[in-house]
Formats: structure tokens, sequence, C-alpha cells
């Protein structure tokens, strides 16, 4: 195992200043308790994470030295309503990353997933912090890079795992994760002028589109057939009489078969 290296992560032309624990309970929270003492465009990534969490607070359970957790602190130079964005944006870059590292095809699982066939290997999970200074984001990330055992009740794989080369050897950690902030660098540009762009290529890597699912919406649970995104992200779900509805947001979301 290579650990993660700051030196090799930060890079004078990106504006990333990034941190490398060995051990957290969870990178957002230590952004957030100590985001009064760091400069907006701190990154922090841990080797291992005791209390990683997703949506709705899932556990984030990834084992020490395999795969990449991280936290990124964010002002976006935009306008409060478009800050939601930011994590289709990430998770297009996320996307954009691995296969330019990888001969593999994510896809995004609306609203903050990535799959590789039908299994999760990433999660992102954005929250708002108020400071003296206003509002902040802090967006968490994990990515399964090296894992290969996952326990049986997880539908879950990395991107280890589905190369199915006869070697297995690891991937290298460090030279992902400096892609991964190049591309978020990138990404996180179209915020305000390059969005509905942005919004195509993620309508070319959606894993929801054409599914039937169901999904916890903050009116109630909704059955229905996705037959699109909107301008800003949004799901576009054909309900069962026909008429269409668009989600924001959601939870639970899952493919019916």
């Amino acid at each position: 195992m290579i650990p993660l290296s700051a030196d090799a992560l930060n890079d004078d032309a990106l504006p990333w200043r990034v941190r490398v624990f060995d051990e957290l309970g969870s990178t957002s929270d230590w952004l957030k308790q100590n985001v009064a003492q760091l400069d907006i465009g701190t990154v922090v990534f841990t080797e291992s994470q005791t209390a990683g969490r997703g949506r709705r607070d899932n556990r984030w359970i990834a084992p020490r030295g395999k795969d990449l957790m991280f936290s990124m602190l964010l002002k976006p130079n935009a306008s409060l309503e478009k800050w939601p964005r930011l994590t289709t944006l990430a998770a297009l870059a996320i996307c954009k990353a691995i296969e330019a590292e990888l001969p593999l095809q994510p896809r995004i699982k609306w609203p903050n997933d990535i799959y590789l066939g039908d299994l999760k290997t990433s999660g992102l999970l954005a929250e708002t912090v108020s400071t003296r200074e206003g509002l902040v984001l802090v967006l968490g990330i994990g990515l399964n890079v090296n894992t290969l055992d996952f326990p049986p009740e997880l539908s879950a794989t990395s991107l280890l795992q589905k190369l199915a080369s006869p070697v297995l050897r690891e991937i290298d950690r460090n030279t992902l994760a400096k892609r991964l902030l190049e591309c978020l660098h990138t990404e996180f540009q179209r915020l305000d002028d390059d969005f509905s762009a942005a919004i195509a290529e993620v309508r070319d890597r959606s894993w929801l589109l054409h599914r039937q699912i169901r999904a916890q919406a903050p009116h109630g649970e909704v059955f229905g057939r996705v037959l699109d995104l909107d301008e800003e992200g949004h799901l576009l779900l054909q309900l069962a009489d026909g008429t269409v509805q668009t989600l924001a947001s959601a939870d639970h979301v899952r493919a019916v078969h």
C-alpha cells in the first residue's frame, strides 16, 4: 500500500490546499469543526475514517489505506440557489477522472452516487455551514478504489474489483486523487455559465434514465419512469397516471425491475 501524500496532491496550478490525515472520525466533520481557522479551498483526505457518513447519516465504511475519502471547503462564486449544482458537477468530475485513468464506464445514479454496472462505487454529500463570514459548503466524497471485499448487505463495488484483470495490482491512489482534484476544479468552473452543457454530459452518463424507480420524495413515496433531467439536473419522473413530476431531491432511490 502506497500512502496518500499531501506533497503529491498539492499543485500550485489548482486552488486546493490538501492535507492528509492518518485517521479522522469524518473528513466533513473535521472541516466543519475547524472552519473558522481554514482557508476556502482546503481539502482533507484521511487514510482511515471511523465515522464516515452518507445521506441521512448512513455510514460509509472503508478499510484503512484502500480507498479515497476526502472533503472540500468551498464558497461557490454564484448565487446560493445555484450551489446545489456543485453536487452534479462533482459527480461528473468523478466520472471523468475514472474514465481518464481506467478502462471503466462509471454512471451517475441521481442524486449523489456513482455506479459501475449496478453497484455503487462512490457517494457524495454536500452540506452548507454558517460562519461569521457567511455560508460555506462542505463537500464530502467517498470513492471505493482498492477494496475487494464488501459486506453482503452492501450493493457496492470498487474500481479495482471492476477492472477484472487477471493480475490484481492496486490502483495508485495518489495519481487518481490528483486527477480527481483537477477534474473537480475544471467542472466547478461550469457552475454559472456552462451548466446546461454539463447537464448534457451528465445525461449521457445517467444510470437512472428510462428506468422505473421508487423514491422517497419530501412529500412521500413516488413511483414512475425516469424521462430526463431538467436544466438544473432535477429528475423528471412520469407517474403511473401519465403526469410528469420534477424531483429536486429524494432519498432511497431504487430501480424497480
